[in-house]
C-alpha cells in the first residue's frame, strides 16, 4: 500500500484511504490466497465505500 502527502496532507485523509484499502483486501483474501499486490490510488482520492467496493471488484478479478 503506498500513500504518501502527495495524495493528502492531510494525515486523517490518508488513513482513510489506507483503511478503506486494508478492508476491501480483508473481505478478499480468502479468495486471493497467497498473493502480493500493490495498490497506489490515484492522487485526490478520497477513501470511500464506493472506493471500497471498485477495490474488491478489481481484487476478484485477480483471483485465480
Amino acid at each position: 500500500m503506498l500513500v504518501t502527502r502527495r495524495h493528502s496532507a492531510a494525515a486523517s485523509e490518508r488513513n482513510r484511504l489506507k483503511r478503506s484499502i486494508r478492508e476491501a483486501f480483508r473481505l478478499e483474501q480468502a479468495i486471493l490466497g497467497s498473493m502480493d499486490v500493490l495498490v497506489r490510488p490515484p492522487y485526490g482520492q478520497k477513501g470511500s465505500a464506493q472506493m471500497t467496493q471498485r477495490l474488491r471488484e478489481l481484487f476478484g478479478r485477480l483471483a485465480p
